[in-house]
């Protein structure tokens, strides 16, 4: 078989996994599933990145340390008139999302410190990102009582559209950004 041959087949194989996959893949586990080199693997995914950008309906993103079948961007609205009608959404409370907030930038990070960040208990919060798959026990602390630990999931970065924990912006940019109050006041101002 020409090699030309064989990248197809094995374009046609990591294709069809992607299409089957409901969480991103890396090239290591489609290395092990089709038997091909990582090498292989690879510059199949490559070429399929390349038939993907000539105005296809899907294409692959890049998330958290693997590769994934998706929607193409441009497509966002029909797509969302159709999950509007069929799908349910992940619906947090603010809780919830400040919660969230403290593992993402915290993690490992225990039920207390969440309680010391956010001031306030965070047990249903924690209730709430654990039954969604936002985020996962991730051991225990050693010290006292060795309480559990808590780190941000795959489906966390599926969730917002991130590579890695690394991706997520510094708490300075987040700062740069949002530097003002909607009445124009910096942030800091008369909340002493």
């Amino acid at each position: 078989m020409r090699q030309a041959e064989s990248y197809d087949i094995l374009m046609r194989q990591i294709e069809a996994i992607f299409f089957v996959s409901p969480q991103p893949l890396s090239c290591e586990i489609l290395s092990a599933v089709t038997g091909q080199s990582q090498e292989a693997v690879r510059e199949a995914v490559g070429r399929l990145c390349s038939c993907y950008e000539s105005g296809r309906g899907v294409t692959l993103l890049r998330l958290a340390g693997g590769w994934q079948m998706a929607t193409a961007p441009d497509l966002d609205n029909v797509i969302s008139n159709f999950q509007g009608s069929v799908a349910s959404k992940v619906r947090l409370s603010k809780a919830a999302l400040e919660t969230l907030a403290v593992v993402a930038y915290n993690q490992p990070v225990t039920r207390s410190e969440m309680e010391e960040i956010r001031t306030v208990r965070c047990d249903r919060a924690i209730d709430t990102l654990l039954k969604h798959g936002l985020v996962r026990v991730a051991g225990r602390k050693k010290s006292v009582g060795n309480p559990l630990l808590y780190r941000t999931t795959d489906m966390f970065l599926e969730l917002f559209g991130l590579d890695a924990i690394s991706s997520l912006p510094t708490l300075e940019e987040l700062q740069d950004t949002f530097v003002k109050n909607p009445d124009g006041s910096d942030w800091g101002e008369g909340n002493e």
